[in-house]
């Protein structure tokens, strides 16, 4: 049930919408979902914001690795991942 209640609170899907469909379909819903709030969880920040915030909250740095790290995966899957612009850059 706790499963679910995502479902339902953030999507709107009503208990009926949830069992009339397949298991499969909720699983890769709820999939989904996480990413897309792993996606765009830390939107706006930058590395500054995160140190002062990590002062009170060391766990955060960890969030913001995770987030940091989806990015560059759907960057490189769409191909949008920052190319150098010259040779200094390519180097180091």
């Amino acid at each position: 049930m706790l499963l679910w209640i995502p479902l339902m609170k953030n999507l709107g899907m009503s208990w009926d919408d949830i069992k009339n469909t397949p298991r499969y379909e909720l699983s890769g819903i709820l999939a989904a979902y996480n990413e897309h709030e792993n996606l765009h969880s830390m939107d706006g920040y930058n590395d500054s914001d995160i140190s002062g915030m990590a002062k009170d909250k060391p766990s955060i740095r960890s969030s913001w690795h995770q987030y940091l790290e989806t990015q560059r995966k759907y960057n490189e899957m769409l191909r949008r991942e920052e190319k150098p612009k010259g040779f200094s850059q390519l180097m180091g």
